[in-house]
């Protein structure tokens, strides 16, 4: 292990961070390993026409990185004192359209930049999500770890965090050593899993035991959109359950499966197994049976919720008599799965639809639609007065044009990270959440610090997919709609040209795959660019 330096200045972007002091010294007694820390995280549609730029991240660096991770944001906490920790630059965004060149290369040159800055290390924790799309790249993630791997070189142990909806290419699981994703969807073990690819690491440098000797990686050629991949239900709960028992085998050191994401048309975007460990039959053996599981149940999967079309979900939740509220799913235009945000084609229906022209009409609530023509209107007349404007379809007008709100304003909300501005239009008996910048509700609080009151609602539409667990727990039924956006859930309609073929589920006959493992070797520099 190299020996922790004494201090250590980094500059980042005209901004000083210092790691220096106490630390070091500390670290430089006990010999501490050197961790740096950097990753680029969002998932992103090709099929959708927005572009993701550098405002659409949160960039973060220095002890601001550290800070977002809860097992190291204090000084003290067991994590925290096993390694000098070097954070040099993690992006995050919403997920949205693809990255735009200029966006990844910046971010890129300043990780470069600050690994340099802090060398020698002795480990990386890559921080990812393993869907960003890129113009003009198929695998961006590996590309980027290809290029921290020039700078810190072979020997550094590299452990990948990532979303088990992200792609695993051969290309990305030769430069990392240790790679781990989440085990659940929704994703509530999503700091869990980041946790322990910071174990993983430190556990191999602490004991001097260097990088795993053998790494098994399986393509499975299955792509299923995330919500009928839901660990609340079969079959994912038991796959994925059977994951923490392989781990605990001599000989294996972690495991993982990874569904990819359906919504950019790449050669990687399919399903991945892999498996890693210092006894070769171990690894490959448990790689294998999951691979297997994994096929055995591929005709299985459904959506998590019953799917149907929009009319027929507003049916339903209209005669609904149970408790409130009855959600509805707006799923093709889901932000958090790389959709634009601001299609307004299910608004629109709603608009139109007489049950909601009244006042005294079924209380329901959209959220929501970027409208900043809207918002300026509110801001102009504030709560009380009455807009008339146009919002959505800014971005994505391929499904329907801009719709016309003439409501009153019941609510003005300034200074939310995601959205900036948040109004609540009063249109007939809808309360339209209308932002400046497109934001999902995924809390009880996004609705009630605007003075909503969800649960009373007869209706709630929502553009999400699955439902996150606060709203879960809160629905009294719940409809999925099948409407159309740049993450359409009926992937029968995506239009594929590049993904390799065939493929479940979009041919259902096709023949039994090779799921032997693939042994991938040391991660190397040799012809990387």
């Amino acid at each position: 292990m190299i020996r922790a330096r004494s201090t250590l200045v980094l500059l980042f972007t005209g901004q000083l961070f210092a790691c220096g002091g106490d630390a070091e010294d500390r670290a430089a007694a006990v010999d501490l390993p050197r961790v740096a820390i950097a990753g680029i995280h969002i998932e992103s549609s090709t099929f959708s026409p927005a572009q993701t730029t550098l405002d659409g991240f949160r960039v973060a660096r220095g002890e601001e990185i550290l800070a977002s991770y809860p097992f190291l944001m204090w000084e003290g906490s067991p994590a925290r004192e096993r390694a000098v920790w070097l954070p040099t630059l993690r992006g995050r965004a919403t997920p949205g359209g693809i990255v735009t060149r200029e966006t990844y290369e910046s971010m890129t040159e300043e990780i470069l930049a600050g690994l340099e800055a802090v060398l020698p290390i002795d480990g990386l924790f890559f921080d990812i999500h393993g869907a960003m799309s890129v113009v003009g790249l198929d695998d961006p993630e590996a590309d980027l770890l290809e290029r921290i791997r020039v700078v810190i070189g072979s020997d550094v142990l590299v452990s990948t965090s990532m979303d088990l909806h992200g792609n695993v290419s051969e290309r990305l699981a030769l430069q990392t050593d240790l790679i781990t994703a989440y085990r659940m969807a929704p994703h509530e073990d999503a700091l869990e899993s980041k946790e322990r690819a910071v174990d993983n690491l430190l556990d191999r440098l602490e004991g001097g035991f260097g990088k795993p000797a053998y790494k098994a990686w399986i393509p499975v050629p299955i792509l299923l959109p995330g919500e009928k991949t839901s660990t609340r239900v079969e079959p994912a709960r038991s796959l994925y359950e059977a994951v923490d028992p392989i781990t605990r085998r001599d000989g294996v050191i972690d495991a993982a499966i990874w569904m990819g994401y359906p919504w950019a048309d790449e050669p990687r975007n399919h399903a991945v197994v892999m498996t890693y460990g210092d006894d070769a039959d171990a690894v490959a053996q448990a790689a294998e049976e999951l691979a297997a599981h994994f096929w055995r149940v591929r005709h299985q999967f459904e959506f998590v919720a019953p799917t149907t079309t929009l009319p027929e979900a507003l049916e339903t939740a209209l005669s609904h008599r149970g408790p409130r509220p009855f959600m509805i799913s707006d799923m093709g235009d889901n932000p958090t799965a790389g959709g634009a945000g601001d299609v307004t084609w299910t608004l629109a229906r709603l608009l139109e639809r007489p049950e909601f022209q009244a006042s005294d009409g079924p209380n329901l609530i959209y959220a929501s639609i970027p409208g900043p023509a809207v918002v300026e209107a509110a801001l102009a007349v504030g709560e009380g007065g009455h807009v008339d404007a146009l919002a959505g379809a800014i971005v994505d007008d391929r499904y329907a044009p801009p719709v016309r709100l003439e409501g009153t304003v019941e609510a003005i909300r300034q200074g939310d990270r995601a959205a900036e501005v948040e109004v609540v239009v009063r249109v007939g008996s809808l309360r339209v959440i209308v932002t400046q910048r497109r934001k999902p509700y995924h809390l009880e609080s996004d609705f009630t610090n605007l003075g909503l009151d969800p649960r009373s609602a007869d209706i709630v539409v929502v553009k999400i997919g699955y439902l996150v667990p606060e709203l879960y727990e809160m629905r009294g039924d719940w409809l999925m709609a099948l409407t159309p956006g740049g993450v359409d859930q009926d992937l029968a309609r995506v239009p594929y040209e590049r993904i390799q073929r065939p493929m479940i589920p979009l041919d259902p006959d096709m023949p039994d795959p090779d799921l032997s493992a693939r042994m991938i070797p040391l991660a190397n520099t040799a012809g990387v660019r």
